[in-house]
């Protein structure tokens, strides 16, 4: 499906006002609002981010973005301190403003973020003043008891991680909304819903939110993280949540949803070409009564004019990517005198920051887009934490013979050079426990590997690529069951990712072929994989509990428990003066 980018249009449907919803969050604002009496529509600006993951610093990375010259152009972005400056840029902007997120604000983090259990991610997003957010599948990460420590504060000890080493810990300002998200007993883990209200009295506009997770969170996060809650259809719960913030009194509903698409036409974080993704389900079955869909996960970029749910209406539908790169800029327009929502438009601002060097070359900065500089107060929080984690994150651990990147060719995300060299370490490490094939998801391989010009690779760099603290485990399958989970992802169920395997081993696949039989070669040494025998394969504990819908591996018996992955490839760049990359293709796609 394509879905065209939006440039606004009118909504047909009314609310009337009412008394506030019961239990849900809410905040009121003394901003002026246009009289009735006045022509000029009111303006309410609706600031929304996502997937932040802890970039407390600019993550060496770029939105890649139309030059207007009929080519593309990449623009350095990212960063708490700049994506708080791009913030207040359109809060200066709208006079009437919210600042919401879509989810996975915490965890996957850089490490000085994570050093620290996300303390002070929570801290950024405060001084950039978010008053929403959906819970996120990563957010699960630490366990739910531990998320709370987060919107509630204190030093509560739920991780393996010691809390407040820097300074007592207040919690998120803004609220955590999860309204498919309860306990056992039904009791809703936060609430479901916030209202944000502009002006008094018949200026007075009510803007309504929903916030959720979405339902596979037990299939994405280790599931002793989530044990003991209940996660809800998520159109289910949208088509209840919607009447009861109208009847609340809002004019007009936006859905914080941490599920969305990807595109897959020209570069440009505002268009919505050839636009795929989990979230359309979602959308297909929506009652009327959702205005504007703040969607992530997928890391994507787009603003679309979502209207194959003709029975819904068009619905404004948008993403900010990943890391703090982009914020989204969405202006809602009322009728002053009967609170229609008159037309809704959005636009993806780049959040440009300083020039870096990739594995290809160096990344400039672009004078045709706005240049942010750094909020001095939130520089100031960051770099007090930076300091704190800098003698972990200089630290050498080893040499490196060039750049590693994982790559994902046609739709079908492949681990590269370093899913090679992260499956090399996991099987080095737990030999010991009989290990002859290892595996790694690419889709937990969070940025490139890029050593120093003679070849040092730093604990930073290392911690960048695998944050989650993953233990090893390793278990035995026949190889028609090691066949049978490859192939899970590969099949038409969910994104697409060829599983990177340890050297010896080779997974030739045609996706032409119907799914469920995609997989053309299994080898291992150059000999077929024997359906009936067994095999030790390691994989970390997340895809050893059916992580990212690898349920085969669940099978897998005579578990041993080892290492954690950060600690194995650490020991195994630093066991040679320079650990040579592996370059081979072990997962080729035939044709």
């Amino acid at each position: 499906m394509t879905l065209p980018l939006h440039r606004g249009f009118p909504l047909l449907s009314t609310s009337l006002m009412a008394a506030l919803l019961a239990g849900c969050a809410t905040t009121t604002t003394s901003h002026q609002v246009a009289s009735p009496r006045q022509a000029a529509p009111i303006e309410v600006g609706v600031i929304a981010i996502n997937d932040f993951h802890g970039a407390l610093e600019p993550p060496s990375q770029s939105v890649d973005t139309p030059d207007g010259h009929g080519g593309e152009v990449a623009v350095p972005a990212g960063g708490g301190a700049w994506l708080a400056s791009a913030v207040d840029s359109l809060k200066a902007r709208h006079a009437n403003n919210v600042v919401v997120a879509a989810g996975d604000l915490t965890s996957a983090s850089q490490l000085a973020s994570s050093l620290y259990l996300d303390e002070p991610s929570v801290g950024v997003m405060n001084r950039v003043g978010v008053e929403f957010n959906a819970v996120g599948n990563h957010e699960f990460d630490r366990g739910w008891q531990e998320l709370r420590r987060l919107q509630n504060g204190g030093c509560e000890k739920n991780t393996r991680g010691q809390p407040c080493q820097l300074e007592p810990f207040k919690g998120a300002d803004y609220k955590y909304l999860a309204a498919s998200t309860t306990l056992a007993d039904g009791t809703p883990l936060f609430p479901g819903t916030g209202l944000k209200t502009f002006g008094t009295g018949k200026d007075r506009i009510t803007i309504g939110f929903v916030g959720l997770s979405l339902s596979s969170v037990p299939t994405l996060v280790a599931p002793d993280r989530v044990a003991g809650l209940k996660f809800a259809d998520e159109a289910e719960t949208i088509n209840r949540a919607v009447p009861q913030l109208k009847a609340a009194g809002a004019d007009a509903v936006v859905v914080l949803i941490h599920q969305g698409l990807r595109t897959n036409g020209a570069a440009d974080p505002n268009g919505c070409d050839q636009a795929v993704g989990d979230i359309q389900p979602i959308l297909d079955r929506l009652n009327p009564g959702v205005d504007v869909v703040v969607s992530g996960h997928t890391h994507w970029a787009y603003v679309c004019n979502y209207t194959a749910n003709t029975q819904a209406g068009p619905i404004l539908l948008t993403s900010a990517g990943v890391y703090g790169k982009l914020v989204t800029d969405i202006t809602l327009k009322f009728d002053p005198a009967t609170h229609k929502l008159l037309g809704k438009q959005a636009n993806n601002l780049i959040v440009q920051s300083p020039a870096y060097k990739s594995a290809k070359g160096e990344v400039p900065n672009q004078p045709a887009f706005p240049q942010f500089q750094p909020r001095a107060d939130v520089a100031a929080y960051i770099q007090r934490y930076k300091d704190a984690s800098l003698h972990l994150v200089a630290r050498p651990v080893g040499k490196l013979s060039g750049p590693a990147g994982k790559v994902e060719e046609k739709g079908v995300g492949k681990g590269g050079e370093l899913g090679n060299l992260i499956a090399d370490s996991q099987l080095a490490a737990s030999r010991k426990a009989g290990a002859e094939i290892a595996f790694v998801n690419p889709y937990g391989i969070r940025t490139s590997l890029i050593p120093a010009a003679d070849g040092t690779v730093t604990f930073g760099q290392i911690y960048a690529v695998e944050p989650f603290n993953n233990e090893i485990v390793t278990l035995s399958l026949t190889g028609a069951q090691i066949r049978a989970t490859l192939e899970q992802g590969l099949d038409d169920s969910g994104d697409k990712q060829a599983l990177a395997p340890s050297q010896g081993l080779r997974v030739a696949f045609d996706m032409r072929r119907p799914s469920g039989a995609r997989i053309t070669a299994l080898t291992l040494d150059g000999k077929p994989l024997d359906p009936a025998t067994t095999y030790r394969v390691s994989v970390v504990n997340f895809l050893a509990e059916g992580g990212d819908g690898f349920s085969g591996f669940i099978q897998g018996t005579n578990r041993v428990h080892g290492a954690i992955d950060l600690d194995a490839l650490e020991a195994w760049l630093s066991a040679v003066p320079l650990r040579q990359l592996p370059q081979e293709d072990r997962t080729p796609e035939t044709r």
